[in-house]
């Protein structure tokens, strides 16, 4: 199964604010970045969503992560959301998901979690949090997984991207050290600058 974005990074904007969204979210999509992910415990986060797919959604892959319930997929849809980010594994809501046309990377951790999610349609994987396990874990899943996305997330920085790309990651899910809440937007860009040229470095033979 192939990945929709270029670039196999999916910026998470958690805290952001409605008047913020819109400024970072283009930093981000300036620096190369097309995905973008703002999760569901962030303030006012449908209004987030809603702004920045109306300014972003057609050079990147817009949606909500931390996503916990069948209502949340159909709000985060309704406000212009195409991809749903999960930090669990619950099949129900990734079948709702996939039947609304939704991208969707289930959060797992073990391989009858990782198995369940793409029994129930979802397109990608995320293996959460990856720095708990480390790259061991997820080269071990990639040897019984089909060829599915996997995405690292949680605690990964520049310096240890590439050991999860060698492992088997296409890419990752990327938080604290991309974005923290209240930083400025120059900040966001220089960070996803040095996300994108770890990842060419990681990548480019």
């Amino acid at each position: 199964m192939t990945w929709p974005t270029r670039l196999p990074l999916i910026a998470i904007l958690r805290g952001i604010l409605p008047d913020e969204a819109v400024a970072h979210a283009s930093a981000l999509v300036d620096a190369g970045f097309d995905a973008i992910e703002i999760p569901l415990n962030s303030p006012d986060w449908r209004t987030s969503v809603n702004r920045v797919a109306q300014a972003c959604g057609a050079s990147a892959l817009v949606g909500g992560g931390t996503v916990l319930r069948d209502a949340d997929v159909d709000t985060l849809a309704a406000a212009g959301g195409r991809l749903v980010v999960t930090p669990n594994t619950r099949p129900s809501l990734i079948r709702h998901a996939v039947q609304q046309g939704l991208w969707v990377a289930a959060g797992f951790a073990t391989a009858s979690e990782a198995f369940d999610a793409l029994d129930a349609g979802a397109q990608a994987l995320k293996v959460f949090p990856a720095t708990t396990y480390g790259p061991g874990h997820v080269k071990a899943l990639r040897a019984v997984l089909p060829a599915v996305p996997i995405f690292a997330v949680g605690g990964i920085t520049p310096d240890n991207l590439a050991e999860y790309l060698r492992a088997g990651c296409i890419g990752a899910g990327l938080g604290g050290d991309l974005y923290q809440p209240g930083q400025d937007v120059a900040r966001t860009a220089a960070r996803a600058r040095n996300f994108v040229a770890a990842y060419r470095d990681a990548t480019t033979p």
